[in-house]
Order: C-alpha cells, then sequence, then structure tokens
C-alpha cells in the first residue's frame, strides 16, 4: 500500500500547504490540512513504522519534547482551552505513525469534542480553512518553536 505519509516526508507530494514548523533527528511537524479549524498538528515519524512498539527511546524521548514545546506554543498563540494528543495511524495510506495535536478551542461544540474532533479533518476543500492562513500560522510557529534536542 502506498503511504501518502512518506511521499510529503520526502517533499514528494506534500499534505500541508504550510512550511514544515519544525524537523528534528526522528520527527517533522506539520499542520493537517485540509481541516476546517486553525491549531491542528501532526508530529509525523520521518521513518516508515507503523507501530508504536516500532520507536525507539531515543524517537520517543525527542517526542515528548516536541510535544512539550508545540502544547505550550498552541496554547500561547491559540489561548486554547486544552490540547488533545492522539495516535491511531490506522486510515488507508495513513499507517505510518503520526501523532495529531489539537488546540481545542473553548467555544468548540459539543458534537465536536473528544474522538468526534476528527470531524473537523473531514472537510470538503471549500470548507478548510484557506492556505494561505495555514501558512502564515506554520511561519509563525516555525519562527517561534526555538527547540534544541536535549537528547
Amino acid at each position: 500500500m502506498e503511504c501518502w505519509t512518506c511521499r510529503s516526508n520526502s517533499g514528494e507530494k506534500r499534505i500541508s500547504p504550510g512550511p514544515a514548523i519544525f524537523e528534528g533527528v526522528y520527527w517533522l511537524v506539520e499542520h493537517a490540512y485540509p481541516v476546517k479549524i486553525i491549531g491542528w498538528i501532526v508530529i509525523v515519524l520521518k521513518r516508515h513504522a507503523e507501530a508504536l512498539h516500532e520507536l525507539t527511546t531515543e524517537e520517543f524521548a525527542e517526542l515528548a519534547q516536541i510535544q512539550a514545546r508545540l502544547i505550550a506554543l498552541l496554547h500561547e498563540e491559540l489561548q486554547c482551552e486544552k490540547e488533545y494528543v492522539s495516535c491511531y495511524a490506522e486510515m488507508e495510506h495513513f499507517r505510518h505513525i503520526h501523532f495529531h495535536v489539537f488546540a481545542k478551542p473553548s467555544d468548540l461544540s459539543d458534537e465536536l469534542k473528544g474522538g468526534n474532533s476528527f470531524a473537523l479533518l473531514k472537510v470538503q476543500p471549500e470548507e478548510a480553512v484557506a492556505p494561505g492562513v495555514i501558512m502564515a500560522f506554520c511561519q509563525l510557529l516555525k519562527d517561534k518553536f526555538a527547540y534544541t534536542p536535549q537528547i
């Protein structure tokens, strides 16, 4: 099965219209697209793996550092009520390990809370946040990320 995440990681066919927010040793940080709301970030393993038990201790260590910095930035920039983090990697073409980090706004409707928030990713292009808005937000986060690996 073709891996669309590997294609995006290589630059062959990027998923996000914005620049990578951060590139670590093991992980890339991108904004999901298309999406109905700003602040849905994806942390993607640079190598292909399909299960969490395949990750190395070093990959987990860098992931924790990235999540900590990213969540602080999302809260600072979007004043979100809380942040959701999930990893399923089960959809066709997207079995590659990746973590969703969603900045949940305080005014999110009840029907979109929790796992139902994934409906925000199932949008038609005309419902999605404009690519230019995603690009600007990615650049803002990229400029502020200032992450130095401690591994």
